[in-house]
């Protein structure tokens, strides 16, 4: 289960990985809670902040992918996480003198949502640089169960910190928590990597990734379906905290209570992937896609306030079973030196669906209730996944005939 903790580079970055994400969750759930705040709790605007942080993923997805074939990933990685730290660094500051607005709210979201969106396909394909192409499935788990991780002890943390001296701190918290993941970069001895071929720069290398996943079926199916699921499903850090407020009418704690019940889902998922060995089956994916829209459908029908957080956990569990299959599938079907443009698109299609059903999923929690954003992305992931699955099973019987 913890076999590619025994490369002596994975584990300097699992360890600052660990660091830091606890710092990130701690920053959504108070990033959220302060648009709530500052807006007397408008969904609208709370899909607007998402839509800013997520959307450059839209536009720079797919050149950081390009990028991550080209350059020395570990430094590369080491630069945009200063630069996030910098932004946690800067949205505490203007919270804890009172200047904060919500303009400059959004305008952090964007900039954060700009690093990201270079930092996590370069992530995602420096993992197989750190391990070797063996314990990828291995490596994926382990860092969605570290993830995970620090998704029960970061929201939990966050609502009894916002309560108590406010959102300015847990910013200043998580601009600390970037110098772990930071030093575990530089600590790396080079020598030790499973480094793929450098692509020299020439033209035309984002249209080569494309054609490259347009003449593979496989990998069209599973991208399609993570953008699908992405696009209505996984937008827990607005529909959780709908249901939390608008809903239930808890506070902060109690919208970091259901995030941690959601989390403690994908860590028994997380556990459960890492002891596998070989690349998940299509066949697989789409099943967990399907079982997560069934499930956010239950969890979206929860009569109470603690039924629904029971409902979060299996929730948690199939996201996390979907997401981790998906991911090790698609990088180890690849070729290395076209591994950072597909991750890139991957990304892309993964975060991306975000700053769409963001604002889509606001609207219809305006009209129907905090309820409905679940229910109504969760049917929709359940179509998706049919749909995908019924034409790809009709391209296979038109090619056999």
């Amino acid at each position: 289960m913890f076999a590619s903790l025994r490369v002596p580079n994975y584990r300097l970055f699992a360890s600052g990985q660990v660091v830091s994400n606890v710092g990130t969750w701690m920053q959504r759930i108070a990033q959220d809670w302060l648009v709530l705040d500052l807006t007397g709790g408008s969904a609208t605007a709370l899909g607007i902040a998402a839509a800013l942080q997520f959307g450059p993923t839209l536009a720079l997805s797919l050149w950081g992918g390009v990028l991550a074939d080209r350059v020395d990933k570990r430094l590369v990685l080491a630069a945009i996480q200063t630069a996030m730290g910098l932004c946690a660094l800067a949205l505490g500051t203007v919270v804890l003198t009172g200047l904060v607005t919500l303009r400059q709210v959004y305008l952090l979201c964007l900039l954060l949502g700009c690093f990201s969106a270079l930092d996590t396909p370069m992530r995602q394909a420096f993992v197989s640089e750190m391990v070797g192409p063996g314990q990828v499935v291995n490596a994926v788990a382990l860092n969605s169960l570290v993830f995970n991780l620090a998704r029960i002890v970061g929201p939990a943390v966050a609502g009894v910190l916002i309560v108590v001296v406010g959102t300015g701190w847990v910013f200043m918290i998580n601009a600390a928590s970037f110098v772990g993941v930071i030093a575990g970069l530089l600590s790396m001895r080079p020598e030790r990597l499973y480094r793929s071929e450098r692509v020299p720069r020439a033209p035309g290398q984002l249209r080569d990734g494309l054609a490259y996943v347009r003449a593979r079926p496989d990998l069209v199916a599973i991208l399609v379906l993570v953008f699908l699921v992405s696009l209505f499903g996984i937008n827990f850090f607005m529909t959780i905290a709908l249901v939390a407020r608008n809903v239930f009418g808890r506070d902060a704690q109690g919208y970091g209570l259901l995030t941690t019940l959601l989390a403690v889902g994908s860590v028994v998922g997380a556990t459960v992937a890492a002891r596998r060995r070989h690349k998940p089956r299509l066949r697989k994916v789409a099943g967990a896609g399907l079982a997560f829209g069934v499930l956010l459908v239950v969890a979206g029908s929860m009569p109470t306030y603690l039924t629904t957080g029971l409902a979060l956990v299996p929730v948690g569990f199939a996201t996390l079973t979907f997401t981790t299959a998906a991911n090790s599938s698609v990088q180890l079907s690849v070729d290395p030196t076209m591994r950072g443009r597909v991750m890139g698109l991957y990304m892309l299609l993964f975060l991306g669906g975000t700053p769409i059903g963001g604002p889509l999923l606001g609207v219809v929690a305006e009209h129907f209730g905090g309820r409905s954003p679940l229910i109504v992305g969760g049917i929709v992931t359940v179509l998706s996944v049919l749909a995908v699955a019924i034409v790809l099973r009709r391209r296979v019987d038109g090619k056999v005939s």
